[in-house]
C-alpha cells in the first residue's frame, strides 16, 4: 500500500497497473511442506491482489484503466517442480477474468499474460529443480525444456513485454477477460 500512495502522490491516478512478481520456488513434490504452499500464495497471488485491489476500485470509480497480470503458464498445466506457484497461477487468471467482467462496465480492463520458460534470471532456478527431480544435469534440463517447445526455443523476455504493451494500450481497448498463453505452442488449447 505505501508504494501505491507513493507513486500516486508523485504521479497521480493510476491509469495502467502491470502486476509481475517474483514467483515461488521451483522445487520437487518430495522437497514440499505447507510452508512452501503459504510461501507461493504470498510471493504471487497476495502480492497482486494487495495492488489490485485499491487500484481496480479507483480505475472503476475513474471509469477507465488497465490492469495486466504476468502470470504463468504453471496455473494452467500442472508441472510437478511446480504445483505451489501453479497453485497461485491459477488463482491469479480466475480473479483476472473474474474482475474483468466485474469492472467492464466501470471501463476497467484486466487482462493476464502467461509467458512459458522464459529466458531470464529465474529461469536456472527452474532448470536446477527440474535437474534434481530427474536426475540429470542442467544443461539436460534445459535442452529437454527446449525440446518440449513446438517452436523450438524459449521466450525472449522482449517477447512478453511486447505483449503486455499492446494489452495495457488502447490499440487493445475491447480486449478484457483474456489469458494470453505465450509458450510457443507448448499447450496448444482450445479453451
Amino acid at each position: 500500500q505505501a508504494a501505491l500512495a507513493q507513486a500516486q502522490a508523485r504521479w497521480g491516478a493510476v491509469d495502467v497497473l502491470v502486476n509481475s512478481a517474483g514467483a515461488a520456488q521451483r522445487r520437487p513434490p518430495a522437497e514440499l511442506d505447507a510452508q512452501a504452499w503459504h510461501d507461493a500464495m504470498d510471493a504471487k497471488f497476495f502480492t497482486y491482489v494487495h495492488m489490485i485491489d485499491p487500484v481496480v476500485k479507483a480505475m472503476g470509480a475513474r471509469g477507465q484503466g488497465a490492469i495486466v497480470n504476468i502470470v504463468g503458464a504453471g496455473g494452467k498445466v500442472a508441472s510437478p517442480i511446480h504445483l505451489p506457484g501453479g497453485a497461485a497461477n491459477a488463482a491469479l487468471m480466475l480473479i483476472s477474468a473474474g474482475l474483468a467482467a466485474a469492472y467492464a462496465a466501470q471501463g476497467v480492463r484486466v487482462n493476464a499474460v502467461n509467458p512459458g520458460s522464459t529466458v531470464t534470471g529465474r529461469l536456472r532456478s527452474g532448470m536446477q529443480a527440474a535437474a534434481r527431480l530427474h536426475a540429470i544435469t542442467e544443461e539436460e534440463a534445459l535442452a529437454r525444456a527446449t525440446r518440449a517447445v513446438p517452436m523450438g526455443r524459449l521466450a525472449q523476455p522482449e517477447e512478453v513485454a511486447d505483449a503486455v504493451l499492446f494489452l495495457a494500450s488502447q490499440r487493445a481497448s475491447y480486449v478484457t477477460g483474456v489469458v494470453l498463453t505465450m509458450d510457443g505452442a507448448t499447450t496448444p488449447m482450445v479453451v
